[in-house]
């Protein structure tokens, strides 16, 4: 008898360590689910993209410009990439957005790049996907050109990855309403890094025009959001980098007292931890996300930061220079923060986070984005300056003032989205794809010179009125 209790006894624990075991592999296979999915409202996000690409700036298919960066896209870059982000924030979901020729190299490192990722996207849930034309893909190819690379290249990505694997979003820095029609009703996608927020005279497009958060946009242009169920465009277009509000009324950059003032200057790496170092580039970074995390998550209701951390920049002192630094402990060091100041923040892919906004606005109706910054005392981010943007269906709008003497707020900005816009044709080749009315922050015109409101037209201030009826009311630049 009590050998037969033993016997059973041995037999449960064998059961018990073999059942431990094969739920302890199982985790280590299975991605994390996503926490809360669908939710949006109450929360703080951070999108975290990179590109692994071949050539600096893949044009088409057969043309690319720029250094050769073959050398610093391996799977060691990517290990030491992907590694310091799990050790910063343990469980974080990152979207890896592969160029057409990332895609097809056949060289055996850039085989082991792509198993490498694959299997990230296996342990860790992070995403994969397709950039068509390294950011600039319509400033080079027609739509339909455009339409046919998104077509092969995510049919690629889902052969690489397998098992029926398809990403909910794209990465193309930017993108024009028919391609992004075409991704949700040809492809199924309905999210798309489609807009790069505030750029101009930088890189190799122009875009300056649009909602700096998610918006569904319209057909006329990437850049204006839908105004209507015939204008709708089911796709989620997101910025591609949250930058500093102030820095961002620059076009491109300018030298002041010595140092080089630029409008991308906020979360991303080459203007701050590359170009500043790490101390004063990671208090760059802090800043903007706190614009978003802290004032702007009570106006909005949620906070959305967003980065694209290009996998060349890993080690792009070996190409680039950038004064021997490579960003990495920047990198660590912003995580690492984010997570001690906001600790209910959540680091997801771009998909999830498009898909949990696309879950909670059905259309443009409801969007009112507004947004209060002021200066971080770092070069065009000045400390005595304060901007106010508010972000609609009907317009945008930026008032700047100097909150340190009291002054009175001028209109750096007003953005029709009412009006009829038109992106540039095909046979055109423009670099510029800027949505620029009224008057526009970069004051690259005549007409963008900074005004009251109350020297705007009266039709103008109606529009105003309707939505923001306190910013004509006395003792409006105190709220």
């Amino acid at each position: 008898m009590i050998l037969v209790l033993l016997s059973v006894r041995r037999f449960f624990l064998l059961f018990c360590c073999s059942f431990i075991t094969c739920i302890s592999r199982a985790d280590s296979l299975t991605p994390p689910s996503p926490v809360g999915q669908g939710e949006l409202m109450g929360q703080r996000f951070l999108t975290l993209n990179t590109i692994v690409r071949v050539r600096q700036i893949e044009v088409t298919r057969d043309t690319a410009h720029g250094p050769d960066e073959s050398g610093v896209h391996t799977s060691a870059e990517a290990r030491v990439f992907r590694e310091a982000i799990e050790k910063a924030w343990p469980g974080a979901r990152i979207t890896w957005a592969f160029s057409w020729l990332a895609l097809h190299d056949t060289r055996e490192s850039y085989r082991e790049l792509r198993e490498l990722v694959v299997s990230y996207q296996k342990k860790f849930g992070d995403e994969i996907t397709f950039i068509p034309g390294a950011y600039f893909s319509n400033m080079y190819n027609s739509r339909e050109q455009v339409n046919q690379d998104l077509h092969d290249g995510l049919k690629r990505v889902s052969e690489i990855v397998g098992d029926g694997y398809r990403p909910k979003s794209v990465i193309a820095g930017f993108l024009s309403s028919d391609n992004l029609r075409y991704l949700a009703e040809k492809e199924g996608i309905h999210v798309c890094q489609g807009n790069i927020w505030s750029q101009y005279a930088v890189d190799n497009g122009d875009g300056d025009g649009s909602i700096c958060y998610p918006y569904y946009p319209s057909r006329e242009h990437f850049c204006k959001p839908a105004r209507g169920v015939e204008d709708f465009i089911d796709v989620v277009n997101l910025d591609g980098w949250s930058v500093d509000f102030l820095c961002a009324r620059i076009a491109g950059s300018k030298m002041v007292d010595g140092e080089r003032w630029r409008s991308r200057q906020g979360v991303g790496p080459i203007e701050t931890l590359l170009d500043m170092g790490t101390e004063r580039g990671h208090k760059a970074m802090m800043a903007t996300t706190a614009s978003h995390f802290d004032d702007g998550f009570k106006r909005n209701g949620f906070g959305w930061v967003t980065c694209g951390w290009e996998m060349s920049l890993v080690e792009a002192r070996k190409i680039y220079g950038y004064g021997g630094r490579n960003g990495m402990e920047g990198l660590s060091l912003w995580l690492t923060e984010i997570r001690k100041r906001w600790p209910d923040a959540k680091l997801i892919t771009q998909g999830e986070f498009g898909e949990r906004w696309r879950a909670h606005f059905k259309t443009n109706e409801k969007l009112d984005y507004q947004f209060v910054h002021r200066g971080c005392g770092i070069r065009a981010s000045q400390e005595e300056l304060e901007i106010r943007w508010f972000m609609n269906t009907d317009f945008r709008l930026a008032l700047l003032h100097n909150w340190k003497e009291n002054g009175t707020p001028k209109v750096i900005d007003f953005t029709r989205y009412d009006l009829t816009a038109k992106e540039p044709s095909d046979d055109q080749h423009s670099r510029n794809w800027s949505l620029m009315n009224r008057i526009n922050q970069k004051g690259s015109r005549p007409q963008d010179q900074p005004i009251p409101l109350k020297e705007l037209t009266a039709e103008e201030q109606a529009l105003i009125q309707r939505h923001y009826p306190e910013l004509f009311a006395s003792g409006a630049k105190d709220k």
